[in-house]
């Protein structure tokens, strides 16, 4: 990592970054960027954004023997979009999930109506079967669980409303079978005032297991004078429950700092789909967009993310704790969720 980092940072950057630029592909696009990732046969894969010079976006695979370097891009395996309503304008920002011998990614369709989130099944991402959209617009910065809670799936996703000033929150949904979600109900909501994430929050990648619960990260929006800032945040969700936030971070723990961050299609943002939790256990390396443009990997200890929420304050858009955040359950439990 780059030797002039602040040891007290959370996440430090590959000094090689961007690990994968528009200059990477064997033809001209304009940006590439929002990567998904998983682990396939042992190597790591990205799902990447990729924008075109038409303006509109696919997605095509990066792989990797370590995650960090040589990447094999190939612009024939991915998912193109098709003609139709759903992905009109093209498909963006993937996040991967796997489920037994499958991946469901869901990604965002850049519909006629607006943003709304779609889901695909793979096995090899070579092949696919789309199953529709799963929220309509205005929807984007979805995920599924793993595992299902009682029966059901559960999905984190970001509506927009309608009228201005009311927050664009992070809300949950379930679903007996991928298609009719109910029992909706705002997870994180957005804070307001000066907070870093006032106003508007977002999804990461997708919720990660660990011995405390369900760790998510999440970007929020600080509008300023010159533009918007996306920056990430942390928060825990109970493993059996995860309507239940166990801690929920106050102060941003990564946000835009290097050039490739800081300038690019847009300036100032810092966005993650994926993230990869090495064979030790405890190395995670997330995968994200820098400024829309390059994509871009940081490292990261998850003990050390999940000391972190231990120790920090919990609190709601006053800066007190809420009166019904409920007792975190106790490290180190290997009890599993419902499937």
């Amino acid at each position: 990592m780059s030797s002039d980092a602040d040891p007290r940072e959370l996440f430090r950057r590959l000094p090689t970054n961007p690990i994968i630029t528009a200059a990477n592909f064997p033809r001209m696009v304009n940006a590439v960027f929002n990567p998904g990732a998983t682990l396939v046969d042992g190597q790591t894969l990205l799902l990447l954004r990729v924008e075109h010079r038409t303006g509109l976006s696919s997605l095509c695979t990066a792989i990797s023997a370590d995650g960090l370097s040589g990447w094999d891009i190939d612009c024939h395996r991915g998912l193109e979009p098709v003609p139709g309503f759903e992905e009109h304008w093209g498909i963006e920002d993937p996040r991967i999930t796997q489920v037994d011998d499958k991946y469901l990614v869901v990604y965002v369709g850049y519909s006629t109506a607006g943003p709304l989130v779609c889901l695909a099944e793979t096995a090899d991402f070579w092949s696919w079967q789309r199953r529709g959209v799963l929220q309509p617009p205005e929807d984007k910065d979805a995920a599924l669980f793993p595992v299902r809670f009682g029966g059901r799936w559960a999905l984190v996703h970001r509506p927009a409303p309608a009228m201005a000033g009311l927050g664009a929150h992070i809300w949950i949904s379930f679903s007996p079978d991928l298609r009719h979600w109910g029992d909706s109900q705002v997870l994180l909501p957005a804070r307001r005032g000066g907070w870093w994430d006032a106003n508007k929050v977002g999804l990461g990648p997708p919720p990660l297991l660990t011995r405390d619960g369900w760790l998510i990260c999440y970007h929020g929006v600080r509008t300023t004078a010159s533009g918007s800032l996306y920056r990430l945040g942390l928060a825990l969700l109970d493993r059996d429950d995860p309507t239940v936030v166990l801690a929920r971070g106050n102060e941003w723990v990564f946000g835009p700092q290097e050039p490739y961050e800081r300038h690019g299609d847009v300036d100032g943002v810092v966005f993650p789909c994926g993230w990869v939790l090495r064979d030790d256990g405890d190395t995670l390396h997330l995968y994200y967009g820098g400024a829309d443009s390059v994509v871009c990997v940081a490292e990261a200890s998850l003990s050390s993310l999940l000391q972190y929420l231990e120790s920090h304050p919990f609190a709601d858009d006053t800066g007190h704790p809420p009166r019904h955040r409920p007792p975190q359950r106790a490290a180190g439990s290997n009890e599993s969720p419902t499937r």
